[in-house]
């Protein structure tokens, strides 16, 4: 793999290769070292971070540098991609709470769903084929199966990637008090955190448990959280179908990110003492620093 090719076809800035020589790729040998640990049973990366923390990309660039220099076969999964549909989380909203409605939180994937691909991948033989789905934000709605993606087994890597990869549960007496306009002033009862906080200390107990190892990515505070994830929404802007429908405003990317905001800030106290690796993250969106286990 080229660096320089992929930084050009991910349109990515040039800085993106001191981050890559840095952190990146060395973390990458790190993961085939665990890979060729598991003797042949696939192992499960989970990566960790916040909104517009490069998730997506860096997975990509693991799985181009592991394919291709140590003819690794690599599947990612984003957890956006088991998000449930548009009606199912109005059948929700209507049911349990309003804000429901919006994906993102935990309770608004389809765990079982996530917990079946990963056995399955898992379980993939040689001439096995199995279809995994994938979500269209535009339209903010998983898309039919006719354009899930196939993989053929076996394979050696899977990458599971998403904002919430490894969240834990807090304890009730820490949802008592908003931690923002959107909590005080649509879940002012608290009943929404409560429902999502069950379910993090739910099913998703087992939906992390497929884990083998987790990479947090580590962002400078929570304000950047909202200049990347806005960097992240233009970029879907200027790609979208014409047909897309839910493409946000900067307005309601700030909006958005509150959902968010009580469950990445308990991220950034908890993960980086329990995450296998983590990469911290400068104001500038570079690699500053990876943190592997001693002895490796």
């Amino acid at each position: 793999m080229k660096l320089d090719t992929f930084i050009q076809q991910n349109r990515l800035p040039a800085a993106f290769a001191k981050s890559a020589e840095r952190c990146y790729l060395p973390f990458a040998e790190w993961l085939e070292a665990r890979v060729a640990e598991n003797k042949g049973r696939t192992y499960v990366l989970g990566i960790n971070g916040a909104q517009g923390t490069g998730k997506s990309t860096l997975a990509q660039l693991i799985s181009e540098y592991l394919t291709s220099s140590k003819g690794r076969k690599v599947v990612i999964l984003s957890i956006d991609d088991i998000y449930l549909t548009r009606a199912e989380r109005r059948s929700l909203g209507d049911n349990v709470h309003p804000l429901l409605c919006t994906r993102g939180v935990p309770g608004t994937h389809d765990v079982a769903l996530g917990i079946s691909l990963i056995e399955r991948l898992c379980e993939l033989q040689k001439g096995e084929t199995l279809k995994v789905p994938a979500f269209d934000k535009s339209r903010d709605d998983r898309y039919p199966d006719s354009d899930w993606s196939s993989v053929n087994g076996p394979v050696d890597l899977v990458i599971f990637e998403g904002w919430c990869v490894a969240s834990q549960a807090v304890a009730d007496a820490e949802l008592q008090r908003p931690v923002n306009e959107l909590e005080s002033s649509a879940d002012a009862d608290g009943r929404w955190r409560t429902y999502v906080n069950e379910q993090l200390a739910g099913s998703y107990v087992k939906l992390f448990a497929a884990l083998d190892g987790l990479l947090f990515l580590q962002v400078p505070n929570f304000s950047a959280v909202f200049r990347w994830r806005l960097e992240q929404e233009h970029k879907l802007r200027e790609s979208a179908r014409q047909d897309a429908d839910a493409v946000m405003s900067d307005a309601q990317v700030s909006e958005f990110i509150q959902y968010f905001e009580r469950i990445t800030r308990n991220n950034l106290t908890v993960l980086p003492s329990t995450a296998d690796a983590v990469i911290k993250l400068g104001d500038d969106h570079q690699a500053l620093s990876l943190r592997l286990p001693k002895g490796t």
